[in-house]
């Protein structure tokens, strides 16, 4: 059963949530102290565990028909391990949940509830908005953008231009992430009856779309003033990765899985240039 629940956690993408809201709090609130330590566990692992797990509950039947799941893209597990999962998502996240509650304010405890909201409703009926397309993209960028935005009200922070370019880029950047991954399993998931904004819009426009995406963030990100707007050239490797698959046929599509693959490793290296530069934020503000 652990084994089990970390392999639906993804615990290669446990960073990209805890990342952000952590880089956040400490930008905005300048300390470390109980809130940030509980809120980057909780968005590390149960966060995490909650918005994967409750995806390979619902999406069993699709994604036994999907090759690409059954390892750190997915787990395919087992119907007995169902009720398991979805009672460990949530009673390992009750208690951050209830602690992070406690610390904030009510403008946190709003964009917690969406935050979590998000999480449910993905996947989960009667919203099973992963299945709404052009939706399924918002949402799951939701699913990253919005611990950023917790740790900026949760520290008490003010939206100013620049962090509100910022996240809007980081916002377009989220769907353009959901578009081209989901670009991969437009066969698979039209055999299972799943609906996605690749299977609506066809593969190559969803690649299109996706480029079209992470190129608005990059140019938002340009007025930001430096350090952040050398975080503009990091659209870069993205556009790299993806502009093969541009006229990917829909019969096709399982290649981009190649460009899928890529993109997990660019989001490591990317994520330790945005270190560096919040470090030299950090020092400049000071």
């Amino acid at each position: 059963m652990i084994a089990d629940l970390l392999a639906a956690s993804r615990p290669l993408s446990w960073v990209n949530t805890a990342y952000p809201f952590a880089a956040a709090y400490l930008l905005s609130g300048r300390e470390v102290d109980a809130a940030l330590i509980v809120g980057t566990l909780f968005f590390l692992i149960p966060y995490n565990l909650a918005m994967y797990g409750v995806n390979d509950v619902f999406d069993y039947a699709s994604d036994l028909a999907n090759p690409r799941k059954g390892g750190v893209e997915g787990a395919v597990l087992a119907p007995e391990r169902h009720r398991g999962v979805l009672l460990a998502a949530l009673f390992t996240s009750l208690p951050f949940v209830i602690a992070l509650v406690l610390m904030g304010g009510a403008v946190s405890w709003l964009v917690l509830a969406v935050s979590l909201f998000a999480v449910v409703a993905y996947s989960a009926p009667p919203f099973r908005f992963k299945e709404i397309p052009v939706l399924d993209s918002i949402t799951s960028s939701v699913h990253f953008v919005s611990p950023a935005v917790y740790g900026v009200t949760l520290a008490g922070g003010s939206p100013t231009p620049g962090l509100l370019a910022m996240l809007a880029a980081f916002f377009l950047w989220g769907v353009a992430s959901h578009a081209f991954g989901a670009v991969q399993d437009v066969v698979p998931d039209r055999e299972g009856g799943i609906s996605s904004i690749a299977t609506v819009i066809g593969a190559a426009r969803t690649v299109r779309l996706a480029l079209a995406c992470w190129t608005a963030a990059g140019l938002l990100m340009l007025t930001t003033g430096l350090p952040g707007a050398l975080a503009a050239l990091l659209a870069v490797p993205y556009l790299i990765a993806a502009l093969p698959y541009a006229r990917v046929t829909d019969a096709d599509s399982a290649r981009a899985n190649r460009g899928w693959r890529h993109f997990l490793w660019i989001n490591y290296a990317c994520g330790f240039v945005v270190t560096l530069l919040l470090i030299l934020f950090a020092m400049r503000t000071a």
